[in-house]
C-alpha cells in the first residue's frame, strides 16, 4: 500500500466534476493493476486508518462477505466505519480544492504501485496532508461525542480505528 498527499482540484478544465475525477483514478487503477481510492485528509487520522480499513475491507471480501463488489468502494466503507455508500462518499474528494489522500494498493504481486503512485501524484498539488485532520470534523463523522471522548484515555484515532473494528460485527 502507498499512500499519496496532495490536493485535488475539482471543478475546473481538467477534472470538470467528481465523476471526471474518479474516472481518471480508475483509468490509473486499470492501468497499472491496482485499487486507487481517494479520501478526504480531514477525515483520515493517520495512515494506520486507511491501513486498517484496507485490511478489514480484504479480510471480508476474502471470506466471501464484502458489502461493496467493487475493492476501492470496500476500503472506503471501512475507512468510514458504515455499510451505506451514499453516507461513506462522504470521505471523498469534493467539489473544489480538497486535502487529498490517495490509497494506492495491488491485490498481490502483480500491481505496479510505484508507477501508480507517480500517476496519482501529477493529478494533485503534491503538499503534506496525511495527519491534518480536522479533530471536529472526525468527531462528527464517526459520532464520537464528548461523553465518550472523556470517558476513556484513547486518542480520536484510537475511537476511531475502534469505530471501523466494529463495522465488521454490524
Amino acid at each position: 500500500m502507498e499512500l499519496v498527499e496532495g490536493v485535488a482540484t475539482v471543478g475546473g478544465e481538467r477534472f470538470p466534476d467528481t465523476d471526471a475525477f474518479v474516472d481518471r483514478l480508475t483509468d490509473i487503477g486499470v492501468e497499472y493493476g491496482v485499487t486507487v481510492q481517494a479520501f478526504d485528509a480531514r477525515y483520515i487520522v493517520g495512515e494506520r486508518h486507511l491501513a486498517r480499513a484496507m485490511r478489514l475491507a480484504d479480510r471480508e471480501r476474502d471470506r466471501g462477505d464484502a458489502i461493496a463488489r467493487n475493492r476501492a468502494v470496500e476500503i472506503l466503507l471501512y475507512a468510514a466505519g458504515r455499510r451505506q455508500i451514499r453516507r461513506a462518499l462522504d470521505l471523498g474528494v469534493s467539489e473544489g480544492e480538497t486535502p487529498a489522500v490517495v490509497l494506492v494498493a495491488s491485490e498481490g504481486a502483480t500491481g505496479n504501485e510505484p508507477g501508480a503512485s507517480e500517476a496519482v501524484t501529477r493529478l494533485l498539488d503534491a503538499q503534506p496532508t496525511l495527519g491534518d485532520y480536522d479533530p471536529e470534523r472526525v468527531r462528527a463523522f464517526f459520532d464520537i461525542g464528548a461523553a465518550e471522548a472523556e470517558a476513556t484515555d484513547a486518542t480520536l484515532a484510537d475511537l476511531v480505528l475502534e469505530r471501523i473494528a466494529l463495522l465488521v460485527i454490524e
